[in-house]
């Protein structure tokens, strides 16, 4: 098992953060294959919070289940403010919005994503949002 937090080599950082550029191309396009590229087979997704998609998942098949589960649940559309490098680490920080599918409410959520990367790919997606206010959104209807 490799460690999840080691330390960045020069020119990795600059690497790691346009991989994370690229997932977030490939989401805006809703391509899944490319999307799924950039993540490791042995992938942790880690949504805290009580929400419905909240949890952890392992490996692509959990990836798949966490997407599906959120997708099914909202359709929303994620835009960056930045994106930053900060060793294996990047954090892209934004805003998601869209609709809850079941009432059709809207929201619009501020999100911080800190993905930690290994040898060019996505080993752990870590999803924070603010809570109260998607939960607020899905109680709307």
């Amino acid at each position: 098992m490799r460690a999840l937090y080691r330390a960045a080599m020069p020119g990795e950082e600059a690497a790691n953060v346009e991989v994370v550029r690229r997932l977030y191309d490939a989401m805006a396009a809703r391509d899944i294959e490319a999307i799924v590229e950039l993540f490791d087979p042995d992938v942790t997704v880690h949504q805290p919070g009580e929400l419905p998609w909240a949890g952890t998942y392992a490996g692509h098949e959990g990836l798949g289940e966490f997407f599906l589960t959120l997708i099914g649940t909202i359709t929303s559309q994620v835009t960056t403010d930045a994106i930053f490098g900060a060793g294996d680490r990047v954090v892209q920080m934004g805003r998601t919005a869209g609709t809850v599918n079941a009432t059709g409410a809207s929201f619009d959520v501020a999100e911080v994503h800190v993905l930690t990367l290994s040898d060019g790919r996505i080993v752990r997606f870590e999803p924070i949002i603010d809570v109260a206010a998607m939960q607020a959104a899905l109680a709307d209807g």
